[in-house]
């Protein structure tokens, strides 16, 4: 019997690429930029002066080598994890945040109660639901949230006579473009910009207008689908298969919950949180520590208005801490790679041979180049923030010696990792929505092609246009 072929892991990927790179410090030469305080267009930045590259010799000040060796290597995780000590606390804040929120079931019990009032409102139960979905995914990385959603929301579209596949793409696509059309998203746009070392979220009013594009196409081409099937059944590319789905849903579906006045306070106040990052992104160029305040005063009011004790406020929050910790980990890890390169000086090495290479490159291709490496990359590393972590401390300052807007390399990353997800089998939110609605990789691939290939073009447009901006 043969053995499948698997992906490692993302922190043995991690590994191989901090040892990788280790070597690379004996066989490049090592060498800096000089570097500038500007005020760019993404904010006050230290940035590589162009044509300032000089070679130097692989020793330090005191004579020592610097080239990386095995303690370096066993040392960068380390090191790495220290380096990124803002982003990853970031992260372990949110998770703790969106535990709290989590516990108070208000998000899902709030577009519950959305669907029971739409039952029957065909023209409106999908394009409603999938503003909210997609508004959930681009402020604040909506994912896993939606898996219940699946099985809640499929009887709902057999009884309306669609099949299980537009049950998918309403509660898939729309947090999944949402996601990659971000605007105030933590896990993808907030942590890249803070990698990058671009404060105040500056093309912020140019996300809305992409989100708003985005969805609507999305939308659009669902309720294209949704109506082809509901006028000929015998049209869907699940239609075999969802007479006996038809049966095992109805059988699933649950009882329908209560939406509490605690649920809407909780919403309320998630709302009014998320409304004053807007702002103070806008007004006051919030970075990083001003971000976190502010999610973590809205977990402790969450729970508060939840009607959560003190007690388990605290123990939901050290949950949330724990499942996210994985991510956070894997962004420090990543972080070890650019220590291994920085101390070897051979970063700014790289960076002068990427820019040279592409030279003579407009700006619309060297976005798309970035793309298609970000595209690529994403299949072996899905996370956002790893992915991030990972490589935003090389397209950022390569964008800067370009001489585009370094914000690019933060549009370029949320799209191609979250469209690539939509396709990739490595994907863990997509095999398992697909799995919960029972529908194959091959009969999501046929649907989608199309949508995935304009999505991809318009997406490429938006890149060339951030980096113009």
């Amino acid at each position: 019997m043969k053995k499948r072929f698997s992906l490692p892991h993302v922190y043995t990927l991690a590994f191989i690429l901090i040892i990788l790179f280790a070597v690379l410090t004996w066989i490049i030469p090592s060498g800096s930029f000089e570097r500038e305080t500007l005020q760019t267009a993404a904010g006050e930045r230290e940035v590589a002066v162009s044509g300032t590259y000089q070679t130097v010799d692989k020793v330090d000040e005191d004579g020592n080598s610097i080239k990386q060796g095995v303690m370096d290597v066993m040392m960068a995780p380390t090191k790495g994890i220290q380096a990124a000590a803002d982003v990853v606390a970031f992260i372990l804040l949110l998770g703790g945040t969106f535990q709290i929120l989590a516990k108070t079931n208000a998000m899902n019990a709030g577009i519950k109660k959305l669907i029971v009032k739409l039952k029957g409102k065909e023209a409106l139960i999908i394009p409603i639901l999938m503003l909210l979905l997609g508004l959930g995914g681009s402020t604040y990385g909506m994912s896993e949230e939606v898996l219940p959603f699946y099985i809640m929301l499929m009887p709902i579209m057999f009884a309306m006579g669609y099949d299980s596949m537009t049950t998918f793409l309403v509660c898939f696509l729309a947090p999944q473009v949402g996601y990659a059309a971000s605007t105030t998203n933590p896990f993808n746009v907030l942590i890249a910009q803070g990698v990058a070392g671009i404060k105040g979220n500056p093309q912020l009013g140019f996300r809305f207008v992409q989100w708003a594009i985005m969805m609507a196409i999305t939308i659009m081409f669902t309720v294209w689908y949704s109506n082809r099937v509901k006028k000929d059944p015998k049209k869907s590319i699940t239609y075999k298969d969802d007479v006996d789905k038809k049966q095992a849903f109805l059988e699933e579906q649950g009882s329908d919950e209560s939406f509490s006045l605690r649920q809407k306070l909780v919403l309320a106040v998630f709302a009014a949180g998320m409304g004053s990052i807007v702002y103070g992104l806008l007004k006051y160029g919030w970075y990083m520590d001003e971000i976190s305040a502010v999610f973590l005063i809205m977990g402790i009011l969450m729970g508060i208005v939840g009607g959560l004790g003190e007690k388990q406020i605290a123990e939901e929050f050290v949950i949330g801490v724990k499942d996210i910790a994985f991510a956070a980990v894997v962004v420090g890890v990543c972080r070890g790679i650019l220590v291994i390169a920085e101390n070897g000086m051979i970063i700014d090495s790289i960076l002068n041979g990427l820019s040279s290479a592409l030279k003579n490159v407009s700006s619309s291709a060297f976005t798309s180049i970035m793309y298609v490496v970000q595209s690529i990359l994403t299949f072996l590393v899905p996370s956002s923030s790893g992915l991030a972590s990972l490589t935003i401390p090389v397209m950022a300052p390569l964008c800067d010696l370009q001489g585009v807007n370094p914000e690019a390399s933060v549009t370029v990353l949320q799209y191609a990792n979250q469209l690539t997800n939509m396709i990739s089998p490595t994907a863990g939110m997509t095999v398992a929505g697909l799995a919960v609605c029972k529908i194959s990789f091959g009969q999501w691939w046929k649907t989608i092609w199309k949508f995935f290939l304009v999505v991809t073009v318009i997406a490429l447009i938006f890149c060339a246009i951030s980096a113009r901006l």
